[in-house]
């Protein structure tokens, strides 16, 4: 990325301002605005997240804010409640208090005298759904939204849930969040009631794991801001982003085709980043577009911003299957609209271990599965991170315990654009069952790279609001829609649709296994075919290079450590997928801070008892200045019976040494179908 020192504001900056809410409580916020908005106002964009602007994520953001700031905006980083340096105590996601905290946050932006009234919102991940989430809530101040990893849909294309099965980074997630609501603020800032402030939080805190766990149905619980309730509720411009290794790359195109609104999509090869910081690369300038989209939309600039595609996405080619790249080989390409006039339904019907021609006249057979549990353990993160290595490795081992359907040697290019859809005539012989559909790359020398894949627990068949046990060898059509993806496959490749009946840790199993039987002849394979010959005619703008402002100063005073190890001991024939994430030591140099973070998370399963998978997250971070140092472990522990999730929980809490506050959690959770 190249440092930008010079920018066309000369910019002031406050680290600490108190923004006061209805109730009492006060957010800490960042700002950083042009010094000529004491007598000039401009624009005000607000990011609102949990992640502690005072530390964990002030390299990032000292890389984005000034820069805008530099370009005449007001940036401003608010701690959410309960987080950070906020006061008050952060027991959930996406909760109605804390929508209305953002409504007040930008009433006072839009009030305060350097502020012209108009406002944005920007962010990644959780301050992506923040944005898209307010402006559904319709605050006067605000004009446009830029969101990056996001979803309108909490319960169906999130962390927690996918085709109504349990996702092991529901598990993860609940275990980060777990950590960050129970860290200390800052003495330097809280003075000496940043204890009170602290056992306040440890006191208070929720067992996150059991809330997610409580709501294994699309219930109001999800309903509560997902956009996709009622899409016309946004009224405000919306650039929206991803990328295709991320977990979030689906929502993007969503938006395009059910907003009314002016908008733009884009998705790279991207994992859980923003695309100036994009890996696998290539990153864009993205910061460079959020300023002409800023500029027309809260500076009424004319400067084209809407021209071009809809949606320009990463055209991504063959590539050899790893769990890392450094860039993905591809182009860009552009969509007037979507759904794009450029992209055609392609459907295959399923024959034995092979996929159909267009057209072609296949038998009914029937084939079954029941796949070990070792099948998913080559999967991957649901959401890559990119660190450790977490993309999906080779799937001819994970083949090995799966139904697989190729297509013939392809003899010139396939490129598609969307989500592939899998119908399927299926019958199971137990009540519960699920099928995980894989589609990949299979090149001449046999490796084969997973391009996307779907989840469908079958008692979800007919919607995940009431779902219905399975009569056991009865016959259901069934359709499983695969994360969407623009993919190249080679000429003398081949296309590959392989399913399994598990596929952990990435998915819990079902309670018991279950042999699920696919009858071809009606079953197909539906591919989102964009023909070459349409390929360019909608001209991708080029982007600029990745920049930004310098990044604050951080010197690395302990190693970190980044492991993902995959193993099976043949003597008690359990197994484990083993993911170290440790940052080592960090000094935050301009506060003179130490921060130390450790994460272990174990996924692990005993031959093919489908009873003895466990999922273990535990979490260290220590912060520490001179002799003061405050230090937060939390452990979290999923397993299950036949009929129970089983949730055990600790925090613990430290000054130095010395423990000052422990808590036990043990939670039994129903099976509700999963």
């Amino acid at each position: 990325m190249r440092t930008v020192a010079s920018l066309p504001y000369e910019i002031t900056e406050e680290d600490h301002v108190w923004i006061p809410v209805s109730d009492g409580v006060r957010l800490s916020a960042r700002i950083w605005r042009p010094v000529a908005s004491d007598g000039e106002p401009v624009p005000a964009i607000l990011e609102y997240i949990p992640y502690r602007h005072r530390d964990l994520t002030s390299v990032r953001d000292s890389v984005h804010h000034p820069y805008l700031a530099g370009h005449g905006y007001a940036c401003v980083r608010v701690d959410i409640r309960g987080s950070g340096e906020s006061e008050g105590v952060l027991t959930d996601e996406y909760l109605e208090r804390e929508q209305l905290d953002a409504e007040e946050v930008l009433e006072w932006i839009a009030a305060q005298p350097w502020c012209s009234g108009r406002t944005g919102m920007m962010g990644i991940s959780w301050g992506g759904f923040a944005a898209l989430q307010v402006a559904a809530r319709k605050p006067p101040s605000l004009t446009a939204i830029a969101i990056s990893s996001f979803t309108d849909d909490r319960y169906s294309d999130d962390m927690h849930y996918m085709g109504g099965c349990l996702l092991s980074d529901n598990v993860a997630e609940a275990s980060t969040m777990f950590a960050y609501a129970t860290l200390p603020p800052d003495p330097a800032l809280a003075g000496e009631r940043w204890r009170e402030l602290w056992h306040e939080r440890l006191e208070n805190c929720s067992l996150w794991a059991g809330e997610w766990l409580s709501h294994q149905r699309r219930d109001d619980y999800w309903r509560h801001a997902s956009v996709c309730e009622n899409y016309s509720d946004v009224q405000v411009p919306v650039l929206a982003s991803s990328g295709w290794a991320d977990g979030y790359s689906n929502a993007v195109s969503r938006l395009l085709a059910n907003l009314d609104v002016p908008r733009r999509g884009l998705i790279g090869p991207w994992s859980h980043k923003y695309p100036h910081l994009g890996r696998p690369g290539p990153a864009i300038g993205y910061l460079q577009e959020l300023v002409r989209w800023w500029d027309h939309w809260l500076k009424d600039v004319e400067n084209g911003v809407m021209d071009g595609p809809m949606l320009q996405t990463w055209m991504q080619d063959s590539v050899p299957p790893s769990t890392s790249y450094e860039d993905r080989p591809g182009r860009w390409v552009g969509e007037p609209s979507w759904p794009s006039p450029h992209v055609h339904p392609s459907e295959h019907r399923l024959a034995r271990h092979r996929i159909a021609r267009p057209g072609e006249d296949v038998p009914e057979e029937n084939l079954s599965v029941e796949s070990p549990l070792s099948v998913g353990q080559f999967a991957g993160k649901w959401a890559s991170y990119s660190a450790p290595p977490d993309l999906p490795y080779d799937q001819r081992e994970e083949d090995g315990g799966s139904l697989v359907f190729d297509t013939d040697e392809l003899t010139e290019p396939c490129e598609i654009l969307g989500s592939p859809v899998v119908e399927l005539e299926v019958s199971a012989n137990k009540p519960v069952a699920q099928v995980a559909v894989r589609l990949s790359d299979v090149a001449p020398d046999g490796r084969a790279t997973r391009v996307t894949y779907g989840l469908l627990n079958l008692t979800h068949r007919d919607g995940h609001e009431d779902p219905e046990p399975l009569e056991p060898g009865k016959r259901y059509r069934v359709r499983v829609e695969l994360n969407a993806v623009a993919q190249v496959f080679p000429a003398g490749h081949r296309i590959r649709l392989s399913l399994s009946s598990s596929y952990w840790p990435l998915a819990w199993p079902p309670p018991e296994p279950a042999m699920v039987t696919v009858h071809t002849g009606q079953s197909a394979l539906t591919l989102p075919v964009r023909p070459m010959a349409e390929a360019d005619e909608v001209p991708a703008r080029p982007f600029g290079e990745p920049e930004g402002a310098e990044p604050l100063p951080a010197t690395q005073i302990e190693p970190g450590e980044q492991r993902w190890t995959v193993s099976r001991d043949l003597i008690d024939y359990r197994s484990s997928l083993d993911i170290v994430k440790n940052e080592g030591k960090v000094r935050f140099d301009d506060i003179d801070l130490d921060v130390t973070r450790n994460v272990f998370e174990t996924y692990s399963w005993v031959a093919d008892d489908f009873c003895s998978p466990v999922a273990e997250t535990s979490w260290s971070m220590t912060f520490a200045r001179g002799d003061w140092e405050a230090r937060s472990e939390t452990r979290t522990r999923v397993s299950c019976t036949p009929t129970e999730f089983v949730i055990d929980a600790q925090l613990d809490a430290y000054e130095g040494e010395r423990r000052t506050f422990s808590r036990n959690w043990h939670r039994t959770v129903p099976r509700d179908l999963v």
